[in-house]
């Protein structure tokens, strides 16, 4: 069993540090009263499972999708509980501000992130709602996507973009505090739809999850308790976890978010006010603290045409 009692989480942000005035936080921190857990969710016995799983394959160069521009000049964006919104490029480790997103008669906060292929950002706040926003200008514009009413599954979710040569989708995973995910499902954003996939097999915490342009789907996740992470592989037409690597990067009342970039994964993380940027190779295993940010970012989102 990994130390403590491991669980896969996604953003959850804490303001100030204090865990009483846990607010925003992208597949990150509670809202209202969390969802009881029950026999069926068993943390302990997820984290037993998941530890008979093979490591994460290393990245290989794969075709670039035929609809994407240069993959170098791809950007992660990245949001924050202060509504910053701001673009990072890995080479660089450079932070460029796009603007304070500002949206209209919003009753919460950003609480996770994703980015499509035309650099159209979607954000999921506090209380529910699913926001679109423009990566250029910071423009904030209202969906009609309906909410779960609160204390039901996917009223809250990490949220990120996995496709193929042709197309891409946007994947969600249910998000509860301290309990287990109640699974995985997709939004279509011309619908503005939720179709559920399946519970996760074997059963995953709160997570945020990122894509590649070679159809994988990747969960972050925080323990739920002490120190530590996952980051977990996903069957996107099953929700069946078919890898796990262990990261050290990581509290369990973190905010965090995370996006796949150039081979590796660039996780976000820090306990309310300032970020750490974490550069992983899932090759090598490598963590490395690469950069601090001054602001508690809560979401991450890449498009799925960024390099391999």
């Amino acid at each position: 069993m990994r130390g403590g009692s491991g669980t896969l989480a996604s953003v959850c942000a804490l303001s100030g540090g204090i865990a009483a005035l846990a607010i925003a936080c992208g597949a990150r921190t509670e809202l209202g009263a969390p969802i009881p857990g029950d026999a069926g969710h068993d943390a302990d016995a997820a984290e037993d499972a998941l530890d008979d799983l093979p490591n994460i394959d290393e990245f290989v160069d794969a075709p670039t999708p035929t609809d994407c521009p240069d993959a170098g000049a791809t950007l992660i964006y990245v949001i924050s509980s202060e509504n910053g919104l701001f673009s990072f490029y890995p080479p660089t480790l450079a932070f460029t501000k796009i603007g304070n997103i500002t949206c209209p008669d919003a009753q919460g906060t950003p609480y996770s992130m994703a980015v499509n292929r035309l650099g159209i950002a979607y954000s999921v706040f506090t209380d529910g709602t699913l926001w679109q926003i423009d990566t250029a200008n910071a423009d904030c514009v209202p969906t009609p996507y309906v909410p779960s009413p609160q204390g039901t599954p996917f009223f809250n979710f990490g949220m990120g973009y996995a496709g193929d040569q042709t197309s891409e989708s946007l994947y969600v995973a249910d998000a509860n505090f301290n309990v287990n995910s109640l699974g995985l499902a997709t939004i279509d954003t011309k619908l503005f739809q939720r179709s559920f996939i399946a519970d996760f097999q074997p059963e995953l915490p709160r997570c945020e999850l990122t894509g590649t342009g070679d159809g994988r789907l990747f969960a972050f996740c925080l323990f739920t308790s002490g120190s530590g992470s996952e980051i977990a592989e996903i069957d996107r037409k099953t929700a069946k976890v078919i890898a796990v690597n262990q990261l050290a990067v990581g509290e369990s009342n973190d905010a965090f978010a995370y996006a796949f970039w150039g081979g590796e994964f660039w996780i976000f993380s820090g306990p309310g006010g300032s970020t750490t940027v974490t550069e992983y190779n899932p090759g090598t295993k490598s963590e490395t603290a690469v950069a601090t940010f001054g602001q508690t970012i809560v979401g991450a989102g890449v498009s799925t045409c960024a390099p391999q």
